[in-house]
């Protein structure tokens, strides 16, 4: 069997262990940009930034509704979800070249969700290459841009193109 360590994760475990309100509930409350990492609202659901992402550029989509799977969402929502999915590898790929993608759900704590109440996906950009031997040896994963950075990298491409629209 093969692991995945990311010992980093520890802070996320704490922090949202004591949380009593959902994350993503909480962050649609606030005003967009760096505290809160939406990157996009649409009429269903939202785009945000994972503050504790796998790789640069780790995207969630959310819907608005607060359902913990997606058989409680409706056919608006789920499409919506899927085309901001497909809309985050496009803007990713002209961001940072992504060679490939891991998009999927964690469904539930057996699944490995953090936020089980609250279904998202993840969109997670790769490149050949990216596990290196940081990962491999120092159980370190290296992130070589900061987030706020990376916020305003997607931000700014992801306005420009609603604009285009």
């Amino acid at each position: 069997m093969k692991h995945l360590w990311a010992p980093w994760r520890m802070d996320y475990i704490k922090e949202s262990s004591h949380e009593e309100d959902c994350l993503f509930c909480t962050l649609l409350a606030q005003e967009d940009g760096p505290g809160n990492l939406i990157l996009h609202r649409g009429q269903n659901a939202f785009v945000v930034l994972n503050r504790y992402p796998y790789t640069n550029g780790h995207m969630m989509v959310v819907p608005y509704k607060h359902k913990p799977s997606l058989e409680g969402l409706g056919d608006k929502t789920l499409f919506e979800m899927i085309s901001l999915a497909s809309e985050a590898l496009s803007v990713l790929r002209d961001a940072y070249n992504a060679d490939g993608f891991n998009l999927g759900a964690n469904i539930g704590e057996a699944a490995g969700a953090g936020v089980e109440e609250h279904v998202h996906l993840h969109v997670v950009p790769r490149w050949k290459g990216d596990t290196n031997f940081m990962a491999t040896t120092a159980e370190t994963r290296v992130l070589p841009e900061d987030l706020e950075v990376t916020y305003q990298t997607l931000r700014r491409l992801w306005l420009s193109r609603s604009d285009d629209g």
